[in-house]
């Protein structure tokens, strides 16, 4: 689904990057209610972990193989907001460092890939949660709907911005036939993905999990024959501890994935590629502007063996975006933790 430069002409792109540009302005806004001490760390790395399993291409048909997009397992488990942040870092991260997605498209990417998926799974899945039977289970079959989804609705996207502004002269019915068709088969594969993620963290710190909030039920108490709610305690140290180890694991993970499984990935071309080559939309396709980069194509110059070179590529990659993640969410959350401290609140000290 990485747009390349070439696809969509320059008025377009240009028109798309500044829709995107204000998705992420609305975003950085609005990702200030959704992060605290605890949610901003777990940002950073879920943008890290999205990364690492967007290398792992696994075969959806013949000669065609899919990966994550992560849009909804992003809004899903920091919100939609900062979820949107999440792919955008990914995308540029992708786009400068390893040639991955076109810099000229690069609007193009964040409002097909973030904006698009992050909307159509978050409300997919408020959606189903409300009508499912409250509990975890809740979250993780309404996840799964609203993954899947998320994959053709990316697609249709695309082919609303092909159809207005591609460079070749392509039957826009055959496109939209064949980009939904073979996405269709990758959101079964994101379906998983996003739920079992999303399981498994629910499953031992749902606290962590920002669709899954209405799982915690305050308590109550009955004074006076009334029921009235207990303040909220504040966090513990166990806590804490539990925090760190759920990051730390994630993180773990993720550079397992980018660093070893990824070596196994199917090399077929992903679900785009594979649309463009047949129905001749990559006629116009450009070079990419950093296709000298040291770390183009996920591999490390000057490094002949494919399996290290891709690896450390991966890590690097994990690295770098865990860092550029965590700077930007713990920006956002001190601009906020800044707003909150308000003249009015600090007269009287």
């Amino acid at each position: 689904m990485h747009v390349p430069d070439g696809f969509i002409d320059a008025p377009v792109s240009a028109a798309t990057g500044v829709v995107a540009a204000a998705a992420v302005a609305v975003s950085l806004r609005g990702a200030r209610r959704e992060l605290d001490e605890r949610t901003a760390p777990l940002a950073g790395l879920v943008a890290a972990f999205i990364f690492a399993v967007q290398m792992l291409n696994f075969p959806v048909a013949a000669g065609t193989s899919g990966h994550l997009l992560g849009g909804a397992l992003a809004a899903i488990l920091v919100g939609p907001y900062t979820g949107v942040l999440c792919i955008a870092v990914v995308l540029l991260m992708q786009g400068i460092l390893f040639a991955d997605g076109g810099l000229t498209a690069l609007g193009v990417n964040i409002t097909v890939m973030g904006v698009v998926t992050a909307v159509v799974a978050y409300a997919l899945f408020r959606a189903l949660v409300k009508i499912l039977p409250r509990g975890r289970r809740a979250i993780t079959v309404a996840s799964f709907v609203a993954a899947l989804l998320s994959v053709p609705a990316a697609a249709l996207a695309f082919t609303f911005l092909y159809w207005i502004g591609g460079t070749t002269d392509v039957s826009i019915g055959k496109v939209a036939t064949a980009m939904v068709g073979v996405h269709i088969l990758i959101g079964i594969g994101e379906a998983v993905i996003t739920a079992l993620t999303v399981g498994a963290v629910v499953a031992v710190r749902p606290d962590l999990v920002y669709g899954a909030r209405d799982l915690r039920q305050k308590l109550k108490l009955r004074v006076n024959g009334e029921l009235v709610d207990v303040p909220e305690a504040e966090p513990v140290p166990v806590a804490a501890r539990s925090h760190r180890k759920l990051w730390l694991t994630g993180l773990a993970a993720s550079l397992v994935l980018a660093g070893f499984v990824s070596f196994y990935a199917s090399a077929n071309p992903d679900g785009l590629e594979k649309v463009a080559a047949d129905k001749g939309i990559d006629a116009k396709a450009e070079e990419h502007a950093s296709a000298d980069s040291p770390l183009a194509d996920y591999g490390v110059e000057g490094l002949e063996d494919a399996r290290l070179s891709g690896g450390l590529a991966g890590v690097i990659g994990v690295g770098v975006t865990v860092v550029a993640g965590s700077a930007v969410f713990w920006s956002v959350r001190r601009r906020r933790s800044a707003e909150d401290v308000s003249p009015v609140s600090t007269s009287g000290v």
